[in-house]
């Protein structure tokens, strides 16, 4: 199953700039998400990161890894009027750069989620090399709780 954009945006709040996912190539209930983001030149973060050398900042990459992972959290029934947030990250590695141009292949899958706390095992690709893996904790709080 695909889910493209606009679906996207309903699932999870991010807007642009900080949606860092295109759309979904391949989704399994409550299991696994593989989505896509393109990269280009004109991304706002290589105007700092760096002029000189383009590369995509590795917090960003962590980012595009948690909102895949979210895709599956916020679709499970008992997130309903819940919002997924980071809790923590854990054996992040960057084994390459993301450059202007690049497509990052985010693979998400399901290790643990007991309704309120849970881990997501995730990898970046580009060009069929990993560039990032790591878990992904996040918990579930009420979307209206200040």
């Amino acid at each position: 199953m695909e889910i493209d954009l606009e679906e996207i945006k309903k699932i999870l709040p991010h807007r642009y700039p900080f949606l860092f996912i295109d759309k979904i190539i391949e989704f399994e209930s409550e299991k696994k998400a593989v989505a896509i983001k393109n990269i280009n030149s004109n991304d706002w973060f290589f105007q700092g990161h760096f002029p000189e050398r383009p590369i995509m900042p590795g917090v960003l990459i962590i980012e595009a890894m948690a909102q895949t992972g979210g895709i599956i959290i916020m679709k499970y029934e008992s997130s309903h009027n819940k919002l997924a947030v980071l809790a923590g990250v854990d054996k992040v590695r960057f084994r390459d750069m993301v450059l202007p141009g690049d497509l990052l292949i985010i693979t998400a899958e399901v290790s643990y989620f007991n309704g309120k706390l849970g881990k997501i095992k995730s990898f970046v690709e580009v060009k069929g090399k990993k560039v990032c893996e790591g878990d992904i904790l996040f918990t579930l709080i009420d979307k209206n709780e200040k």
